[in-house]
């Protein structure tokens, strides 16, 4: 989380080119760091002040959205979403290669989510998402002995299951063993050492056999509450399609074949990105979640602000290679489930 918990280093503003200062009054409850935040906009830097009220920071800004108090996951979830469908879906916007390689590399996207059986209050059955598939979930571990449990698969580019060298199962284990202490991302197979690419989506070429499960998430947005306007949509769980596959895996200490799916899968169909199922929003002018329109009624921001800010801020982190910057502050920790809205 950077210093503090939170934000970077307050030095390091000046080397960003699109700030956005979210629930952080700079000016007065970071007095000594403030000049940082002013000078780097001579160096042309864009910046955005996200607060309900005009405050300080707000006339140090070029944009200022003002969502009502305590909808900031909902601005943030729309946000998201316009980032997905522009630059990760070359079909529907300008996919950026930067951003693809990062999440690839750097992030649990790629890596193979388990899905389980769940009975709803209706008394329905549906595939919920469930934990990580691990080394230790194969027949033979995958030739693991060392915590196999806590080594996460992936699919690389050719459909093969691989054991992506970095996760935390290679950060420890008995003293004296070479394979403890190993644990920086690389984009290598642990097992043989050679280089892979790990598969953001089963969708993608040269994938194995899959077919699209229908999966249940729950949806929060449709809550009634006394201090802003909610967003009802079909109830308290959301039936999403997603791209899966079948793999042989023992679980629960009995070998059979599982649906499991990638993490980047799962979110796309959380942000409700469409992607030929049919169930998805067509265009950010759709009340469905996570769209700019949806959080309309539920912040009170404008959703072109909404699509101007998300695509500026990650058109300028895919051509600088990241140096757009989100600083953000205590106000976000007055509300339930602050570190969903962290996050």
């Amino acid at each position: 989380w950077g210093e503090q918990t939170d934000v970077p280093e307050s030095a390091d503003w000046y080397n960003s080119t699109f700030i956005m200062a979210w629930g952080s009054n700079v000016p007065q409850t970071r007095t000594p760091d403030a000049h940082f935040f002013t000078e780097v906009r001579y160096k042309g830097a864009k910046t955005v002040a996200v607060t309900p009220d005009y405050s300080e920071v707000a006339k140090l800004a070029d944009l200022w959205l003002h969502p009502k108090q305590g909808t900031d996951a909902a601005l943030a979830m729309a946000m998201g979403h316009v980032v997905l469908k522009e630059f990760y879906f070359p079909d529907q916007g300008s996919r950026s290669s930067y951003f693809d390689d990062y999440a690839r590399r750097y992030t649990d996207l790629p890596m193979l989510v388990l899905l389980k059986q769940h009975t709803l209050e209706d008394g329905s059955t549906t595939l919920v998402p469930d934990r990580y598939v691990r080394a230790s979930d194969f027949d033979g571990k995958l030739g693991q002995d060392n915590h196999p449990q806590w080594k996460t698969i992936a699919f690389d580019t050719s459909g093969r299951a691989v054991l992506p060298h970095g996760s935390i199962g290679f950060r420890w284990g008995a003293e004296g063993r070479s394979d403890a202490g190993k644990w920086n991302l690389e984009a290598k197979e642990a097992r043989h050492g050679q280089e892979v690419k790990l598969k953001l989506s089963v969708l993608e070429d040269g994938e194995q056999a899959h077919q699209v499960d229908e999966v249940a998430l729950p949806y929060f947005g449709g809550v009634q509450t006394p201090h802003f306007e909610a967003n009802p949509q079909s109830g308290q769980v959301r039936r999403v399609r997603v791209p899966t596959v079948t793999l042989p895996l023992s679980v629960d200490g009995q070998m059979r074949d599982v649906r499991v799916a990638t993490v980047f899968d799962l979110q796309v169909a959380q942000y409700g990105i469409e992607r030929g199922f049919g169930d998805g929003a067509t265009s950010f002018d759709d009340n469905a979640p996570y769209t700019p329109a949806w959080q309309e009624s539920i912040t009170g921001v404008p959703r072109q602000q909404v699509i101007t800010v998300a695509r500026e801020f990650a058109h300028n982190a895919h051509k600088t290679q990241g140096k757009s910057m989100v600083i953000i502050g205590a106000a976000m920790n007055h509300w339930y489930h602050a570190d969903m809205n962290y996050r």
